[in-house]
């Protein structure tokens, strides 16, 4: 009998429950005409009235930076456009050259790997990696990880030429 009783009231409870959610306006009656039915449209809807969920209070939701808007991006491609690339990779923040030798007859090349860190213009938004390949006549070759003041050259060639570019975006926006 103890049972029962408990089992009336949690339903009582329950309905309780549900109708003052339903009166605090947490549940609300819609429109097919004014709200889109597929998914697409909704996000479209939700990104284009500011709705959304944001980890780390980022203010411009529905805002990307796409390859052609990012200046660090673009600048890296003109520091590095005499270099063949091997991968350009936008949604994983990398470019890796191919082998580049500026001798035909050469038997070292050098390879160059960028690691975008940051979206912003900052010394710390970019890792470069340069290997150095020496091969004999034999064509057994070595590989190793260069450290040499020409990672430090080229980070700073790609942030003078992705400021300039910000610069000049900046002007033609303002234009």
């Amino acid at each position: 009998m103890n049972e029962k009783i408990k089992s009336h009231a949690l339903q009582i409870f329950l309905i309780f429950a549900l109708f003052f959610i339903s009166a605090c306006g947490l549940y609300k009656k819609t429109d097919v005409r004014e709200n889109p039915i597929n998914d697409a449209d909704k996000r479209a809807k939700n990104i284009e009235e500011g709705k959304g969920i944001s980890f780390g209070g980022k203010k411009n939701t529905g805002v990307f930076d796409f390859a052609s808007s990012n200046e660090m991006w673009r600048a890296t491609f003109d520091v590095l456009d005499f270099v063949p690339l091997l991968t350009a990779d936008y949604s994983g923040g990398i470019i890796i050259t191919d082998w580049y030798s500026d001798n035909l007859n050469s038997k070292d090349s050098l390879k160059v790997m960028v690691k975008f860190l940051s979206n912003e213009i900052r010394a710390d938004g970019l890792d470069i990696k340069i290997y150095k390949k020496f091969c004999d006549n034999k064509q057994n070759c070595v590989t190793e990880l260069l450290e040499s003041d020409l990672n430090k050259e080229i980070k700073l060639a790609i942030l003078k030429k992705a400021a300039q570019l910000k610069l000049s975006d900046d002007k033609k926006k303002t234009e």
